[in-house]
């Protein structure tokens, strides 16, 4: 009897923190329409449960800020935002953004999560970028925490903090250095980089800005550390494969049908022919594997919207 009381325990625990309701909208992305500016970038409203976030903020100061009306979006009552990596396509919206919402919320914005290693001194115009959007951000009253570890920040919702490169993924340039405070000078291989993560009843939904830690090792981490062996029902944004090789799409399909991906929403570096040639390999259907556009997105209620133009 008490194990079977322990077993039914563990299982009410695990279900606990399954997420009832979310939806994804992207703010910023390259495919665009007639509502809204299309960039190389991302950034997308998440609501959970009743709660929004902003992940990532676009690659130019005003590009989601303008986009907001045209998508009926209202950041204003959004308190908080997570910042995938320090590149300049998704950081560059973050202090206008702040500014302006906090006229009408003081609280808006006001807190960036943001994985460590995005404010180490870098060898290019990016590096500086960072340092000077942090200044700004602090200036106007913004506050950034850092993480290394898993979180789960609010119930359900997860950062994976810093990824294990398990795999040999190299999505990043290879020519970029950190200035370590010795004087060395490693290969930048964005050692931020996290993502985000949501438990839900159908699986793990998954919401990355470039997946520079290669999305096999993020999708790996998750059913790691944050639910173990959890199926991927959904893995949305950018992963970087607009360059890949047709034999690093053939390995990347394989490994999205061993972790039982359900849905894919490929936008910003993803890549268009990509987002085709795994659709195809991992015989995924146009419902449920396609090209994020702005305004498109996710419902876990309705499944994929990947936007007008993009259907």
């Amino acid at each position: 009897m008490k194990t079977l009381c322990l077993a039914v325990c563990m299982a009410l625990a695990a279900q606990a923190h399954e997420v009832k309701s979310l939806k994804v909208k992207i703010l910023s992305t390259m495919l665009a329409d007639g509502a809204g500016y299309g960039e190389w970038g991302f950034a997308a409203l998440v609501e959970v449960d009743g709660r929004k976030i902003l992940f990532d903020t676009g690659a130019h100061p005003n590009t989601v800020l303008n986009n907001l009306p045209e998508l009926k979006v209202d950041l204003s009552d959004v308190e908080e935002v997570i910042l995938s990596h320090h590149h300049y396509d998704h950081t560059a919206g973050l202090v206008r953004l702040r500014e302006e919402m906090s006229k009408k919320n003081p609280k808006a914005l006001q807190t960036a999560h943001i994985g460590q290693g995005a404010f180490i001194p870098r060898n290019d115009i990016e590096g500086k970028r960072m340092l000077y959007i942090k200044r700004g951000y602090e200036q106007a009253g913004g506050n950034f925490i850092e993480y290394t570890e898993p979180k789960e920040i609010h119930p359900g919702v997860w950062l994976t903090g810093l990824i294990p490169r398990k795999y040999p993924e190299r999505n990043w340039s290879g020519s970029r250095k950190l200035v370590m405070p010795d004087g060395s000078t490693p290969e930048d291989n964005l050692p931020e980089d996290m993502t985000l993560v949501i438990e839900t009843s159908k699986g793990l939904v998954v919401i990355a800005g470039c997946s520079h830690a290669g999305i096999v090792n993020i999708l790996e981490h998750a059913r790691t550390k944050i639910r173990k062996d959890a199926p991927i029902h959904a893995a949305i944004g950018g992963l970087h494969l607009f360059n890949a090789t047709d034999e690093t799409l053939r390995w990347t399909a394989t490994k999205f049908r061993e972790f039982g991906l359900q849905n894919l929403l490929g936008a910003h570096c993803t890549g268009i022919e990509a987002v085709y040639k795994l659709r195809e390999l991992t015989g995924l259907g146009r419902k449920t594997a396609a090209v994020g556009a702005l305004g498109g997105g996710f419902d876990l209620a309705t499944g994929l919207d990947p936007g007008t133009i993009a259907r």
